[in-house]
């Protein structure tokens, strides 16, 4: 299997740079997984698409201010940091920019000293270890002097930074926000909830490895960066008992996906547990738990595109994408939305 058997055309300006006023209004390509037919509705229409006893899985991590401005002390050259990893305690993994001049012993200061770091090793690909000293409290610190981690696609400055989260973020510890989940409005979740449909909530904190592009051509030889969630008892006990009852258990984004997936047994019963995960799930995957899936559109060749092709077939998927582009749909993290179901549209 190829990285470029993934591959499709998309024109640059079919890269939302901003979200939408009203979350709910993007549009939605529904896709039969079976047969590859499609229908274009509104988000909002997504109600018409679920049946009572039904459970819509969210992941209900938070993103953090990630990115960070310093100057190296010493020299004063400017330097860019991207939490990735909270290892212990004030001891994190990151991405730094420029790295070169990031050697071990190396201090960067921001906001005026109120935080300060020294790297301590170089990681895998390249990443630093640095320790960061404060006084007070480092979320708050990180609130004040941090900025949101968009994904290099998008150019411009968000105004707001409650848009690049869902309105059920919880949970500090995400570099990228789980971005399917943007569509939903409070309104539209009580709605989904009205209709008899099963709200469960797991965590999985997404790391950079969402933003990697796959460099190999043989898509097994990619490796997947690891990511900690977890899933609580009362979430694990909604999710089988939707199984045992015949229902549909429908992932809001592939990381609510990736989340159940690693967490089912051969049987796809779910027990609750945390843990790290490096689940690469590609065409070939024998899904355990997971009918349907909520999902933005994704980059050619990613990680993500392979999931989707997983599950609704590699010919299916790539079709769908030729009619999203045809038809002038929104991509990534602020665009348009799919929603790939088992039939009956």
């Amino acid at each position: 299997m190829k990285t470029s058997d993934f591959y499709f055309e998309l024109p640059p300006e079919q890269i939302a740079q901003d979200p939408l006023e009203d979350r709910s209004s993007s549009r939605l390509l529904v896709l039969d997984k079976t047969t590859g037919e499609y229908e274009h509705r509104v988000f909002r229409d997504i109600t018409g698409y679920l049946r009572p006893g039904d459970c819509l899985v969210l992941n209900n991590t938070k993103v953090i201010p990630a990115r960070l401005f310093g100057v190296r002390e010493g020299t004063g050259a400017q330097i860019e940091i991207l939490l990735l990893k909270r290892q212990e305690n004030d001891i994190w993994e990151t991405l730094v920019k420029p790295g070169k001049k990031a050697r071990p012993g190396t201090k960067i200061s921001f906001g005026d000293g109120l935080l300060t770091g020294e790297v301590l090793d170089i990681v895998e690909d390249g990443n630093r270890l640095i320790r960061f000293s404060y006084e007070g409290i480092f979320e708050e610190i990180l609130d004040q002097l941090g900025q949101m981690p968009l994904p290099p696609y998008i150019t411009h400055k968000l105004k707001d930074k409650n848009r690049y989260q869902t309105v059920y973020a919880k949970y500090d510890g995400s570099a990228a926000a789980p971005t399917a989940g943007l569509h939903f409005t409070p309104e539209l979740l009580r709605e989904v909830q009205e209709q008899g449909v099963e709200i469960a909530e797991v965590t999985l904190h997404v790391g950079l490895g969402t933003f990697r592009p796959v460099k190999v051509e043989n898509v097994l030889e990619h490796h997947m960066h690891s990511e900690y969630y977890e899933i609580t008892a009362e979430a694990a006990q909604k999710i089988n008992r939707t199984k045992e009852n015949g229902g549909r258990v429908i992932c809001v984004g592939t990381t609510s996906c990736r989340t159940i997936e690693s967490a089912a047994d051969e049987q796809g019963h779910i027990r609750p547990c945390s843990g790290w995960t490096d689940i690469f799930i590609y065409p070939g995957y024998r899904f355990k738990v997971l009918d349907c899936l909520i999902t933005n559109f994704h980059l050619p060749e990613s990680t993500l595109l392979m999931l989707v092709s997983a599950l609704a077939g590699k010919e299916h998927i790539l079709a769908a994408y030729e009619e999203a582009v045809r038809q002038g749909y929104r991509f990534f993290s602020f665009g348009d939305a799919m929603f790939i179901t088992d039939g009956k549209i």
